[in-house]
Formats: C-alpha cells, sequence, structure tokens
C-alpha cells in the first residue's frame, strides 16, 4: 500500500481498476484484502498459463517475434469457458488458502 492508502499503480490494483470492479463484479474482494502474491490464487498461474503454453510449445519456435505471433493465435482460439471454469474455481482456492492459513494448498485441491 501507498502512504495514501491506495493500492500500488499495478495493471489489477490501479485505483480506476479497483473502482470499475467494485461497481461492475458482484462479490468483488478489494485489494487490500488479496494475499501476496501467489499461483494457487492467480487463475492465470494454476490453469490458465499451463494450457497456453501446452498449445503455443506445440511446435518448433523459430524465434521470438513467432513465439509472440504463436501466443497471439493460441489466446484468440482458447475457450472462453476454461477461462470462466477457472476464474470461477477462485473463491474456494480463496478459502482453502485461508484454512491453511497461507500455506501450501495442493493437498486440498
Amino acid at each position: 500500500m501507498t502512504s495514501a492508502g491506495q493500492c500500488p499503480r499495478s495493471a489489477h490494483r490501479a485505483h480506476e481498476t479497483v473502482v470499475l470492479l467494485s461497481a461492475e463484479t458482484p462479490g468483488f474482494i478489494s485489494p487490500l484484502n488479496w494475499p501476496p502474491n501467489t499461483p494457487d490464487l492467480n487463475p492465470v498461474g494454476y490453469a490458465i498459463r499451463g494450457i497456453l503454453e501446452e498449445r503455443v510449445y506445440s511446435c518448433q519456435l523459430r524465434d521470438i517475434d513467432n513465439l509472440k505471433e504463436r501466443l497471439i493465435e493460441e489466446w484468440h482460439r482458447f475457450d472462453k469457458n476454461i477461462i470462466d471454469r477457472t476464474v470461477n474455481q477462485w473463491r474456494d482456492r480463496l478459502h482453502k488458502c485461508v484454512c491453511a492459513k497461507g500455506g501450501h494448498l495442493e493437498h486440498m485441491i
């Protein structure tokens, strides 16, 4: 937190973003109540990145530009239902994190 009591200015914690999400997202949990960065509680970390990586690296990449192209292609093909299911798991994962007192969740998932 900054000295003014606002969230740090990162993409998902920017004040304007938090205001929008608070107004538009039922049950939005303020970043003030978020745990430290953990892949167990980050939908991209616990599901989406792995699927995307598998698809992108299914063929040999020539260079960084080819990597960028493949990422964009595969993101456009990505099934929104996978993203929805992953995000919908978040509250359950958060609850398990609280029960584990911030410890490892592998045995609870």
